[in-house]
C-alpha cells in the first residue's frame, strides 16, 4: 500500500467544528473595529467624567455611579424600613395581645367580686327583712339557715342548721315573712328536719281570712296543698287568703298560708286547692317558732 499526499485521508487530522463556534468568530472578526471604537468611546467617557465636574464639584463619574446605585439602594432602605415596621408592629400586638390578657383577667376578677358583692347585698336585705319581721313577732323565734333538702326528686323535706343547741324541738313551726313552710319532725344536736306543707303527712289547722270558715290543710303535690272538711255549702271564693287558726297548738293563729286558686264540690267536703304563700323551692333563711310559756300562750290566744 503506497502513501498519496493529495488523497483527502492523508494531512493533518481536522479539528471538529461546533455549531456555534464559527459564526461567533466570525461575527467577532467582522466587527471587531466597531468594538474597539466602543471599547474607546467608553473609556473617553470615563475619562471626561473623572475630569469634569458639576454643581457643587462633584465629578460627573461619581453623578453616574450614585445614579446607577441610587435605586437599590432606595430599594435596600424600603426593605429595611418595611422589616423595622413589621417587626414594631409584631411587637405592639404582641404588647396588645398580653394586655388584652391581662384586661380580661381583671375583668373576670372584677365580675367575680362584684358578683360576690351583689350576693352579699341580697343577702344582707334578706336578713334585715327576716330580723324586722322576728322583732315585730309576738313570740319567740330563731332564725336557722337552710342547709339542704331530703334525698328524693320530690322531696318534702330540708334540713336547717339549728338544733338542740339552739334550744329547737320537734313540732315547731317554721315560718318566714312571706308565710308558713312547715314543722319540725326530727331535732339533731346542730341541725333540724322540716316537714314541708305539701306533703301529704302534713296537717295545719286555717282558717279563711274573710269568711272565716276552719278546716285542715293537708299536702297534695308538690306545689299544692288541699283544705279538707269544707262543707259544700259554705262559700270558698277563688284568691281568699288562708291563715292559721291556731286549733292545732303547733302553728300561731293569723300567720299567712296561702291563698285559694280553685274550689271543686265533693260528696260532703268542698276540694279546695291552695297555693302555699311562700315558694318552698327557694328557702334559705327561716324562722323556727319557740313553744311559748303560759303567758304567752294566753296572750296568743288572745290575739284576733
Amino acid at each position: 500500500m503506497t502513501f498519496d499526499p493529495n488523497s483527502p485521508e492523508s494531512g493533518p487530522p481536522r479539528q471538529p467544528v461546533t455549531r456555534d463556534g464559527p459564526n461567533v468568530q466570525a461575527f467577532i472578526a467582522r466587527h471587531r473595529s466597531s468594538f474597539i471604537l466602543a471599547a474607546v468611546l467608553v473609556a473617553q467617557l470615563l475619562l471626561l467624567s473623572l475630569q469634569i465636574t458639576r454643581n457643587h464639584d462633584v465629578r460627573l463619574i461619581r453623578v453616574w455611579a450614585v445614579a446607577a446605585v441610587d435605586p437599590f439602594q432606595r430599594s435596600l432602605r424600603g426593605i429595611a424600613d418595611i422589616s423595622v415596621g413589621a417587626w414594631r408592629t409584631y411587637r405592639h400586638l404582641l404588647r396588645a395581645q398580653q394586655e388584652n390578657q391581662e384586661l380580661r383577667t381583671q375583668l373576670a376578677s372584677a365580675q367575680f367580686q362584684l358578683q360576690q358583692l351583689s350576693e352579699q347585698a341580697a343577702e344582707s336585705g334578706r336578713l334585715r327583712v327576716i330580723l324586722d319581721f322576728k322583732n315585730q313577732l309576738p313570740f319567740q323565734t330563731v332564725a336557722a339557715e337552710v342547709i339542704g333538702s331530703s334525698p328524693g326528686e320530690n322531696s318534702n323535706a330540708i334540713f336547717i342548721g339549728k338544733g338542740v343547741d339552739a334550744g329547737l324541738t320537734s313540732d315547731l313551726a317554721v315560718i318566714t315573712p312571706e308565710g308558713v313552710i312547715g314543722k319540725t319532725i326530727a331535732v339533731f344536736s346542730h341541725s333540724s328536719q322540716v316537714l314541708l306543707l305539701t306533703d301529704p303527712s302534713s296537717g295545719v289547722g286555717v282558717t279563711l281570712e274573710k269568711t272565716r270558715v276552719e278546716g285542715v290543710l293537708k299536702g297534695d303535690r308538690q306545689s299544692l296543698c288541699l283544705i279538707r272538711y269544707i262543707m259544700n255549702e259554705e262559700p270558698v271564693p277563688s284568691g281568699e287568703a288562708v291563715l292559721t287558726s291556731g286549733l292545732d297548738q303547733i302553728y300561731p293563729k293569723g300567720l299567712r298560708v296561702g291563698s285559694v286558686v280553685g274550689t271543686s264540690v265533693g260528696n260532703i267536703y268542698k276540694n279546695v286547692e291552695v297555693k302555699p304563700a311562700v315558694d318552698l323551692s327557694r328557702l334559705e333563711t327561716v324562722l323556727v317558732v319557740l313553744k311559748p310559756n303560759s303567758a304567752e300562750q294566753q296572750a296568743l290566744n288572745a290575739r284576733p
